[in-house]
């Protein structure tokens, strides 16, 4: 539980979580390094300091209890120690000292333990040491230099600790970047694939991303030589069945109309089944990307389906604007929804939504829908679900809703399937990543 609520927080892309495995074995280090470094060697460095300085203390109050029978025993004392004694008023009654002095606390505390007349100690700055004493002989101060009690420029170790690890840290992170540019180059070429486009690519790097990158190029070649393949044989085949559908067509026109008429529908869905295996032996990535208004563009397929007669309505169309786009191959997409919704009920209702990260484009209709458990099954190519559909307005050829994915697929979106809540049929959702 506690892992997968931190995965949350962790970064997701290479880049960071390298730089993490990287930086925090480091950070991690030099915290336990500079603990055991203060709680092992200042603390008893600082100590050993503070016992040493309260022997001198105490030879200063010896000084004073001698001071009447020695006149000069209390200045040689001081001077020779290097401890100034002051005889104020009053004696401060509470310990100072800076939020980050470590070893004062120490110091503090060993002063107020060895020396029971110690009433506060004022470390005001880390250059003298103020003790204030109440003494038989009255109200002193004692004030001396801080080196005597703790170690000089105790802090180096610290910035000497902090600047080379950051050094290392980041000759480590130059290098960690030249071998992850490598690995960042084959996904940026494996996405330009998935979305049609087949960029330069050359492998580099470590022998296990170099393996990688031959993989990708072969694995790259065998689909390309497929789908070339594969629209070569479609594309042939639909165009040698075109002839003998002219020569229906011809031959046709010679009958009656009462003869002529089922037959002539027959030709036409064998000519509307023949146009979707052309549309997608064409594939989604035959036309290039441009600049194109989605608004207008939906609007000119919906005004076209509004001339024939078919009860097709658009709503609440953002304002266009021109975005990257394959023109042919949204307008197959859209074409195939708002014909789905068409043929499968008696309206359709499409709606165009853009925001800065998408661009979604629904379409609506009154007909039976689709159950959700068998969505996924809907998307695939040939796939015919007619028992739950209606198959009064004709039968079709499985490859509608798969086209329109390959779309979305193909501009980095998806192709979502629901239940349409204003008229109670399907509901399919044609996003498109911007």
């Amino acid at each position: 539980m506690f892992f997968r609520w931190l995965k949350r927080y962790l970064p997701r892309s290479l880049y960071g979580r390298a730089a993490m495995i990287l930086i925090l074995p480091v950070v991690l280090l030099q915290v336990v390094v500079s603990f055991v470094l203060v709680s092992r060697h200042f603390e008893g460095v600082t100590e050993q300091m503070t016992r040493a300085t309260v022997r001198e203390v105490q030879l200063v109050l010896e000084a004073l209890d001698v001071q009447e029978s020695q006149p000069d025993a209390l200045p040689t004392v001081l001077e020779t120690l290097k401890i100034v004694l002051v005889q104020p008023e009053r004696l401060a009654t509470k310990d100072t000292r800076l939020w980050y002095d470590f070893s004062g606390i120490i110091m503090t505390r060993d002063f107020k333990l060895l020396l029971p007349s110690v009433r506060a100690v004022e470390l005001a700055d880390d250059r003298i040491v103020i003790l204030n004493l109440d003494t038989a002989h009255g109200l002193i101060k004692l004030i001396f230099d801080r080196n005597r009690v703790s170690a000089a420029n105790s802090h180096q170790l610290f910035v000497n600790m902090l600047v080379f690890g950051a050094l290392l840290t980041f000759v480590a992170y130059l290098y960690l970047r030249n071998q992850l540019r490598p690995i960042k180059r084959l996904a940026v070429a494996a996405e330009a694939f998935g979305r049609g486009h087949s960029l330069p690519y050359s492998p580099r790097g470590a022998t296990e991303v170099r393996a990688a990158g031959n993989a990708f190029l072969d694995m790259r070649a065998r689909i390309e030589r497929q789908i070339e393949q594969r629209t070569l044989m479609l594309s042939g085949v639909s165009h040698d069945l075109r002839t003998p559908l002219t020569r229906f067509k011809l031959g046709l026109s010679l009958l009656d109309d009462e003869d002529r008429e089922p037959l002539e529908k027959d030709v036409e869905e064998m000519q509307r089944m023949l146009d979707a295996f052309l549309d997608f032996a064409r594939g989604v990535y035959a036309d290039e990307s441009e600049a194109t208004d989605p608004v207008e563009l939906v609007q000119n397929i919906v005004s076209g389906y509004t001339r024939s007669g078919a009860d097709v309505t658009l709503h609440t169309c953002d304002n266009g604007e021109e975005i990257p786009l394959r023109s042919a191959s949204v307008r197959r997409a859209v074409d195939n929804l708002i014909g789905n919704a068409i043929r499968y009920g008696s309206r359709a209702d499409v709606s165009v939504e853009m925001t800065d990260k998408y661009l979604r484009i629904r379409v609506e209709d009154d007909g039976p829908g689709i159950s959700p458990e068998n969505y996924e099954e809907a998307l695939k190519p040939f796939a015919r679900l007619e028992p739950a559909r209606n198959q009064n307005k004709g039968m079709g050829v499985g490859l509608g809703l798969s086209i329109a994915a390959d779309v979305a697929r193909a501009h980095g979106g998806i192709l979502r399937l629901g239940e349409s809540t204003a008229l109670g049929g399907l509901r399919a959702d044609l996003v498109l990543g911007r």
